[in-house]
């Protein structure tokens, strides 16, 4: 089994990155092969909601000078992911917000390429808005119906300095406990498929309020 992890930070071995470290190293324990991808120093565009992705279904975004292709298969081929994020001003840094809104278009326009993946997320901050991004980043999870594992807490981190994070023995464990968990659930995904039936993907069904 893979699971390839996203960091969002623009610092490659900061908070986020040891967030998700830990989480990888309980992952790695249980016999899960990983891959930390560094995504947040990269020049990524946000979605212009060109709709090319719907209308070629071939999996691709029309933005082809970045690397946001490439993660999606990476994501597709892979079955479980971690997206780790920074907090800027309570929310998602933008890096990090316009590579999940092209990627998750591209798979929800082309079948649902990411549904029934086991996917985590976690927060790396210095004061506040944990939780509102944490909670940001599980919107992406939940429409696009993947298994979320949870730990006994929040999946938040505090520290400033790169490795500060370290010290926030909480933060820690809730990482540890969201590793096993995560594992855990990814081997009852994989002992289950083709034992328990898997429910069939239904054509969304949208709506608005203006008649």
């Amino acid at each position: 089994m893979k699971v390839v992890a996203f960091n969002g930070s623009p610092r490659k071995e900061g908070n986020t990155y040891q967030a998700i470290k830990i989480v990888t190293d309980e992952l790695e324990k249980a016999g899960i092969d990983t891959e930390i991808i560094q995504v947040g120093h990269k020049a990524i565009r946000g979605c212009i909601d060109c709709g090319k992705c719907k209308e070629n279904l071939n999996e691709k975004c029309s933005f082809t000078k970045d690397d946001v292709n490439e993660w999606i298969q990476k994501i597709k081929n892979a079955d479980g992911v971690i997206f780790g994020s920074p907090v800027y001003y309570a929310g998602l840094n933008g890096t990090m917000k316009a590579f999940l809104d092209r990627a998750f278009y591209v798979a929800n326009a082309n079948g649902g390429l990411f549904r029934h993946k086991v996917g985590a997320a976690v927060v790396a901050l210095r004061r506040s808005g944990g939780v509102t991004t944490f909670d940001q980043l599980n919107h992406y999870l939940a429409f696009s119906e993947m298994l979320i594992p949870s730990a006994n807490y929040w999946n938040v981190i505090h520290g400033t300095l790169p490795g500060e994070a370290l010290q926030d023995e909480e933060g820690v464990q809730i990482m540890r406990v969201l590793g096993k968990n995560m594992a855990w659930l990814l081997k009852l995904v994989q002992n289950g498929r083709g034992v328990v039936e898997e429910p069939a993907m239904e054509i969304k069904t949208k709506m608005n309020f203006i008649r």
